[in-house]
């Protein structure tokens, strides 16, 4: 099997690729960046024959799709909006089944902050979203789509605990990266970058659809928090979460449920900071004046706050999930709950959320080039992953020292 991966060189798709040259069943892997450096560093840090390195342009969409037909499946693991969406246009075309990282539902779009996404003229955004699904099911292709820690993990354990019961009413995903609580101590927000902090701005300004008393509701970001003991693993921490909109397939494949809400956790603090900066229009988007000059207020809160927020040799980070399904089972109240808390690879060199989230996307990406993901067009991973299929790939994980923990309450 040839796996193509767009993004590279960043830290997710990094993690990736080394988790795919290392299995013997893997033929090659394609490594497709920018810059030639950038992807020489990486190459040497796997240190695999396996690897094929591609400099691209992905705004070359002709070129993109070329590159694709050489190769079995691909994985996109790509900053923003628009180069996930330009990279998904590449694959129908080319007829490469792919998974995809960053975007929660490529078929539901949602109109908030959309970094650069180009749609065609004449389309609303939901319409652009239909028509990619339905030019996948066109040629044949399979969108393993948000198929990472969250979405991605989160989708499948809260889709498996939703189909074990037999009616399920209520479900919560929440779900994070975080740092280290000795590392949270010297960052301000207690917080450090794991990927993207521009996007990770964005999910917590945006307005969030959640289901509400059986509706798809529209409500603010941030909202809805909660404070909670994670007592799982042998840990005992207090953490905070709050809405986002991390998991939006659950309004669409999963209508019969009563109340759905995706949550982010971090620790205690964090979101007080978030509301002083948004209070102050640091975190606003419209440009205001300088002097002379016009400054985007959030661009440059990001330019001064990120180096601050970057990892330091000695910082160490930890993906943290407690998801919860509640309903009914054999006439009974019933409750399932997962729990995960996964560290970083210290060996390696390997944070935590490169390692949930690029390992999660090499075994989705193995499944699919197996023929294990049921569906074709846009997939969301509650529904691809299921059954066998569900045990393999959590098994897998746990090959990989990432363990999820199970727990079921009447």
């Amino acid at each position: 099997m040839k796996i193509l991966i767009l993004g590279g060189t960043g830290r997710i798709g990094s993690a990736s690729a080394l988790d795919l040259a290392r299995d013997d069943k893997i033929d090659s892997v394609g490594l497709v960046g920018r810059r030639e450096s950038d992807l020489e560093k990486v190459d040497e840090w796997i240190g695999s024959e396996k690897i094929n390195r591609h400099v691209l342009d992905l705004a070359d969409k002709k070129a993109t799709s070329r590159l694709m037909e050489e190769y079995d499946v691909g994985i996109i693991a790509l900053p923003d909006r628009r180069s996930s969406y330009n990279a998904l246009e590449s694959a129908i075309e080319s007829g490469l089944n792919v998974v995809d990282i960053l975007e929660e539902y490529h078929r539901r779009p949602d109109p908030y902050e959309i970094e650069g996404l180009n749609v065609p003229e004449g389309l609303s955004l939901e319409e652009y979203g239909e028509s990619l699904h339905e030019r996948a099911e066109e040629n044949g292709v399979t969108i393993l789509d948000g198929m990472g820690f969250a979405p991605g993990l989160g989708n499948i354990t809260l889709g498996e605990g939703i189909r074990k019961l037999d009616t399920a009413y209520k479900a919560t995903a929440r779900v994070g990266g975080i740092p280290t609580k000795e590392s949270a101590m010297r960052h301000p927000l207690g917080y450090i970058i794991t990927w993207s902090f521009a996007h990770v701005l964005r999910e917590y300004m945006i307005k969030v659809k959640a289901i509400r008393e059986g509706e798809i509701v529209e409500v603010d970001p941030l909202s809805d928090r909660e404070r909670f003991r994670f007592d799982a693993f042998g840990k005992d921490e207090a953490l905070e979460c709050a809405l986002t909109p991390g998991m939006p397939s659950f309004l669409y494949t999963r209508p019969n449920l009563r109340e759905f809400s995706e949550k982010t956790i971090r620790w205690p603090g964090h979101w007080d900071g978030i509301d002083l900066f948004n209070d102050c229009g640091l975190l606003s988007l419209e440009p205001v004046k300088f002097d002379e000059l016009s400054v985007t207020p959030r661009d440059f809160f990001v330019s001064v706050l990120e180096p601050k927020l970057r990892p330091l040799p000695e910082d160490r980070d930890v993906c943290v999930m407690w998801n919860s399904v509640l309903g009914e089972r054999s006439g009974e109240d019933a409750r399932i709950d997962y729990y995960m808390w996964a560290e970083s690879d210290e060996d390696m060199g390997i944070s935590a959320m490169a390692r949930v989230t690029g390992f999660s996307a090499a075994i989705g990406a193995r499944l699919l080039g197996r023929g294990e993901i049921d569906g074709q067009g846009i997939v969301a991973p509650e529904d691809g992953i299921k059954g066998e299929t569900y045990r393999k790939f959590m098994a897998e994980l746990g090959k990989r020292g990432i363990e999820v923990f199970e727990a079921e309450n009447r």
